[in-house]
């Protein structure tokens, strides 16, 4: 199966591609790599699931809006290149996690993100490097934000 047809069977809805909230490109590619700008968990009616992780929301709940990251970076991937199809790999994620301070789970959390990218693109090419730490702090609050590194086929 393609990566457009993997997507297709886990029927998951993407939300619209987020629209820069500062002075930067969520997209760019340079030469065969695709640099995609750190996304918050933007839902289907373009509002964003809020809160610390630890205080406000548990660490399943987290793990479910880092998934939601990872529809939205698949969402700003399908509107820049039209098919998940011309991404060769996952090179790189960094996640980043709104938490407590004696929260400790932070790679469970961003493996919500992940995990989804396993299953659109295969084990091989659908897991590469990763970060995962906690901040302070998020851009209004929300409990993730991933960015992610991509080669392009």
């Amino acid at each position: 199966m393609t990566p457009d047809e993997r997507f297709a069977a886990l029927n998951l809805e993407l939300p619209p591609a987020p629209t820069p909230l500062g002075v930067y490109k969520p997209f760019l590619i340079d030469g065969n790599h695709c640099y995609v700008s750190g996304h918050g968990p933007l839902l289907s009616d373009k509002t964003l699931i809020k809160g610390r992780v630890g205080a406000d929301m548990n660490m399943e709940e987290a793990k479910q809006a880092a998934q939601q990251v990872g529809l939205a970076i698949l969402a700003t991937l399908k509107q820049n290149l039209g098919s998940f199809n011309k991404i060769k790999k996952v090179i790189k994620v960094l996640g980043m996690v709104n938490c407590t301070s004696d929260f400790e789970r932070h790679p469970f959390v961003i493996n919500g993100c992940s995990e989804l990218f396993a299953k659109v693109w295969g084990e091989d090419n659908g897991v590469g490097v990763r970060s995962a730490v906690g901040m302070g702090s998020l851009p209004d609050n929300i409990p993730v934000e991933i960015e992610a590194l991509f080669e392009l086929v």
